[in-house]
C-alpha cells in the first residue's frame, strides 16, 4: 500500500494519522486465517484486555519520493501504553530483560533499583526516543504525579529503512497526543503508532497484540501483549512451525520505483536496495501487561520470557539487533501509592504458579508478532522503496503444506470485528 492508498490527506504538509480511541480497523488477524495458536485469549485478544491498560498512537505519513533529511518523505510515529489508564498517576511494578541489546529504553536502570515506574510505556523510532522522552516528563509534571523527578519509559525500533528517521519528525506534540487519546477497547495494528516504518523479516512489519487467560486458583487473570516487530532475518522465519521465511525468500522483497533503484516486477525477482532486505538487523520491543499479582523480581523472570517466543519462530538475536522487553502488574495500586507512609501490604502468586505466567507471555508475544505482520500493509517509502506486506493466501498455502490448517480453500479471509 503506498501513502497516498491509504487514504490520509499526503502532501508537503505532513499529515497526522488517527484512528478513534479504542477503534480497529475491520482487517483480518492471524487468527481469521486459520493460524493455530496456543492458549486461550481474552475477549479483544489483545493487552487492553488486562484491567485499566489503555493504547494509543500517533501516526505521521508525509510526502512522496527521494529522502530529503528534515523533510520527508515521513512513515512514523508513536505509540504509548498506559499501564492503569489515563486517571491513574500511581506506578506499577515493573521490570525489563533483553535478548540482545542494541538498541534503547530509558528509564530501565531506576526501575531495576526502585523495582517500578510512573506513567506510560512509550514506543517510538530510534532517532525520537529524546523528545518523546521529554514529552512525557511534561505529561507526569502536569498531571502532579507522585514524585520529585521522573525517569520515562521509552523504547524504539529504527525505521530509516521507509522513515526519514534522522529528520526528527516526531514532536512532543505528537507523544503528547498518543496519550490523551489513549483508550481502552481494540488496539489498532500493523502500520500504525511507532509501528508506521517497520519491517519484520523483510515484511512490512509494526504493531501486534494479543493476550492470554491464565488461571491461579479459583480466579482467571489475564497476560496482554503488545509488541513493535522490526526484526528477523526474512529465512529464519517461521510461523506455526512452518518455514514461511524459506517458502518464500526470494518473494515480495523490498525494491524501490526510483531511477537507479531495483524496480519490482512481479514476474521477476525484485533486486534487493542497498543492502540485503533480509538481513538480520532489526529490533523487537515488547510490553507486557498482566492484572496477576507478582513482584518486581517475578516479572523480570516473565520480561525474559519473548526470548523463547524469537527463537520459536526462528530468529537467533543477531549483533545488531534491539530485542528488548519489559513487564508490569497493574496489581498492588495501594501497596504503590507513594503518598501513603508505613507498613503497606504486597500480594504475590507463590513462584509454584509462575510456569503458567511464562507460558501465556511466550504464546501471546508468539501471536502479537503474527498479528503485526497480518495486520501490516505495503508501504512505498523514502526513495520509493516499497516493503511489502506477508501475503495473506500465500501464508495459508504453506501453513497447509506444512499440516498447520486444513488445506487452503480459496475463499477470502474473514474480516475481524
Amino acid at each position: 500500500m503506498t501513502a497516498r492508498r491509504f487514504g490520509w490527506a499526503l502532501a508537503s504538509v505532513m499529515a497526522v494519522g488517527l484512528l478513534a480511541p479504542g477503534a480497529a480497523a475491520e482487517e483480518p488477524r492471524a487468527r481469521d486465517l486459520g493460524v493455530p495458536f496456543h492458549g486461550e485469549p481474552g475477549p479483544l485478544n489483545a493487552i487492553t484486555d488486562v484491567p485499566g491498560v489503555e493504547v494509543g498512537h500517533t501516526t505521521l505519513i508525509a510526502g512522496d519520493g527521494p529522502l530529503k533529511v528534515g523533510e520527508g518523505p515521513v512513515r512514523t510515529g508513536v505509540t504509548a501504553i498506559l499501564p492503569r489508564g489515563k486517571n491513574s498517576t500511581v506506578p506499577v511494578f515493573g521490570a525489563w530483560a533483553t535478548a540482545n541489546a542494541a538498541g534503547e529504553m530509558t528509564g530501565t536502570i531506576w526501575m531495576e533499583e526502585r523495582g517500578s515506574f510512573d506513567g506510560p510505556v512509550m514506543i517510538t523510532n530510534t532517532h525520537s526516543v529524546g523528545v518523546v522522552r521529554d514529552a512525557v516528563v511534561k505529561y507526569l509534571a502536569d498531571s502532579k504525579a507522585c514524585c520529585l523527578f521522573y525517569t520515562p519509559v521509552v523504547a524504539e525500533t529504527w525505521d530509516g529503512f521507509l522513515n526519514d528517521v534522522n529528520g526528527q519528525h516526531v514532536k512532543t506534540e505528537h507523544a503528547l497526543q498518543a496519550i490523551a487519546t489513549a483508550a481502552g477497547g481494540p488496539v489498532p495494528e500493523g502500520n500504525v503508532g511507532g509501528g508506521t516504518g517497520m519491517v519484520c523479516a523483510g515484511f512490512k512489519g509494526g504493531i501486534g497484540t494479543a493476550s492470554r487467560k491464565v488461571e491461579i486458583g479459583d480466579r482467571k487473570y489475564t497476560v496482554g501483549v503488545l509488541v513493535q516487530c522490526n526484526y528477523g532475518a526474512r529465512p529464519l522465519l517461521r510461523i506455526a512451525g512452518a518455514p514461511v521465511g524459506q517458502e518464500l525468500a526470494t518473494s515480495y522483497l523490498p525494491c524501490s520505483d526510483l531511477p537507479g533503484k531495483a524496480v519490482y516486477k512481479p514476474e521477476r525477482r525484485c533486486t534487493p536496495i542497498d543492502k540485503k532486505p533480509y538481513e538480520p538487523e532489526g529490533s523487537i520491543i515488547v510490553v507486557i501487561a498482566t492484572d496477576i499479582p507478582l513482584l518486581p523480581h517475578q516479572l523480570k523472570r516473565i520480561a525474559k520470557r519473548p526470548t523463547q517466543t524469537i527463537g520459536r519462530m526462528g530468529d537467533i538475536s543477531h549483533n545488531l539487533s534491539g530485542d528488548i522487553f519489559m513487564a508490569f502488574s497493574t496489581a498492588n495500586a495501594g501497596a504503590l501509592d507513594e503518598s501513603a507512609a508505613g507498613v503497606q501490604a504486597v500480594s504475590a502468586i507463590s513462584n509454584s504458579e509462575i510456569t503458567k505466567v511464562f507460558e501465556a507471555a511466550v504464546d501471546a508475544t508468539e501471536e502479537s508478532i503474527v498479528n503485526a505482520l497480518v495486520a501490516a500493509k505495503t508501504m512505498t517509502g523514502r526513495d520509493g522503496v516499497t516493503v511489502h506486506a506477508l501475503p495473506h493466501d500465500e501464508l495459508r498455502t504453506i501453513l497447509a503444506k506444512y499440516g498447520r490448517l486444513p488445506a487452503a480453500t480459496g475463499k477470502p479471509a474473514a474480516k475481524r470485528k
